[in-house]
């Protein structure tokens, strides 16, 4: 069976994200400024950012070095491939107590 393509992976993270009450949105790019990943969001006052994925791919160079920037920053930046793991990850960020 073939990974489903990336736009499924997309509508996954976003249920998710809306079931859990987070605020997110999805940058356009056009080439311009500084690089973002596929998801900006944030819930209960933490910041997150996802780049999604087909099962089984990796983030380029350049995707790598943004999130390298945003957990430096003190965000959660994570791939998001639609696999069991990644859900979970996901769902455990999400439903983390306050602190």
């Amino acid at each position: 069976m073939a990974a489903p393509l990336e736009k499924v992976v997309k509508e996954q993270v976003k249920k998710i994200l809306n079931k859990y009450g987070a605020y997110s949105y999805m940058p356009v790019s056009n080439g311009m400024g500084a690089p973002a990943l596929d998801f900006i969001a944030c819930h209960r006052g933490r910041y997150l950012s996802i780049e999604t994925k087909r099962l089984g791919l990796q983030a380029t160079p350049r995707q790598t070095v943004t999130m390298g920037k945003i957990r430096a920053a003190g965000g959660k930046a994570m791939v998001f491939d639609g696999s069991d793991e990644h859900v979970m990850e996901l769902i455990s960020w999400l439903t983390v107590a306050d602190e």
